[in-house]
């Protein structure tokens, strides 16, 4: 029987998650479902906390073994923001099982650590131009690691006027190939962020 899992993300570039969490599962011997609902398409645009989307889900009537909430750190510590993960659950699910998915600042970062991925989505692989990434642990100290994503992409192109506008405006598109795209041991193994979400999903996982 497979595991059901929910997996809330703070936009759906963020399902690029999903295969991730589905190659863990998999090593683990355990088959998953996992629901990753659309709010938008579900005519709940103005849902955006936490606890907002999960009183939605429970609205639908189903149930789960497991919970997956992703949250940016943003201004906060992963602590707190953990924390917060943590009482929304218990308020509005109790006694679910749930791990928080908390990348530093913003998700972004675990992405910059690959140029031949970023260089593949910018379609334009065998690209020259310069594109200055941050190396290992450097990538979570990125002030705005979403802005230079997206002008790394642009850069990365080599597309100019309208034709950059049309690449720039597909970026929720970019990002989420590049989530998939991800290697889950390369560069971004170093990063303590992701290190504490393999860890915990594995144990998660595993426990249920």
């Amino acid at each position: 029987m497979s595991l059901r899992i929910l997996f809330t993300g703070e936009g759906t570039s963020d399902d690029g998650l999903v295969p991730h969490i589905e190659t863990v599962a998999a090593a683990a011997g355990k088959p998953v479902s996992i629901t990753s609902p659309d709010f938008g398409r579900l005519g709940f645009t103005s849902c955006h906390a936490v606890p907002e989307k999960l009183r939605k889900v429970r609205e639908f009537g189903d149930d789960y073994d497991l919970i997956i909430v992703h949250r940016d750190a943003d201004g906060t510590s992963a602590s707190d923001r953990r924390e917060e993960i943590a009482k929304a659950v218990a308020a509005e699910w109790p006694a679910h099982p749930h791990i928080a998915v908390v990348p530093v600042r913003m998700l972004e970062a675990w992405l910059l650590l690959d140029e031949a991925s970023i260089r593949q989505v910018a379609e334009n692989p065998n690209g020259r131009m310069k594109l200055s990434l941050p190396r290992g642990a450097a990538a979570e100290k990125i002030g705005d690691p979403k802005k230079l994503l997206k002008d790394t992409l642009a850069t990365a192109s080599g597309y100019t006027g309208r034709r950059l506008a049309g690449f720039q405006k597909r970026f929720p598109n970019h990002r989420h190939k590049l989530l998939e795209r991800l290697d889950p041991y390369g560069p971004v193994s170093q990063l303590p962020s992701w290190q504490a979400f393999m860890d915990d999903l594995n144990t998660a996982i595993r426990a249920v």
